[in-house]
């Protein structure tokens, strides 16, 4: 499956940004999907999941009440919505995918594919 981040940009804190994740090549509810992040000079980091049918939803602590994940099986397509962003939710965005649903959900090793990530920005 090939994936295509997009919806990045410059924003000012206290902000929203929405990204969304486009499938192609096979059927988007074939698979779990996430956001990972990566600052610069930091290691890439666990930012949200969801299962097949988005019925359950995963977050990185310090994310949570702010980020949601959602998907549209039949868009093939998966969404990230960021809302109050903070200047230390600069990073690159990226959207994974996975064939099965892994307890170690919040490591990249868990997912079998990644598509380029999207610029997120934002200024204080």
């Amino acid at each position: 499956v090939q994936l295509q981040a997009s919806g990045g940009g410059l924003v000012q804190a206290g902000g929203s940004l929405r990204l969304s994740c486009e499938a192609s090549g096979r059927t988007l509810s074939n698979y779990v999907m996430g956001w990972f992040r990566q600052a610069p000079g930091k290691e890439r980091e666990f930012a949200a999941a969801i299962n097949w049918s988005g019925s359950v939803t995963y977050y990185a602590d310090s994310l949570k009440g702010r980020f949601t994940i959602s998907r549209d099986n039949a868009k093939n397509t998966v969404y990230l919505q960021m809302n109050s962003l903070k200047p230390e939710d600069t990073a690159v965005y990226y959207c994974v995918a996975s064939r099965s649903w892994k307890s170690t959900y919040f490591y990249t090793t868990s997912y079998d594919y990644s598509g380029q990530g999207t610029q997120v920005t934002v200024s204080s």
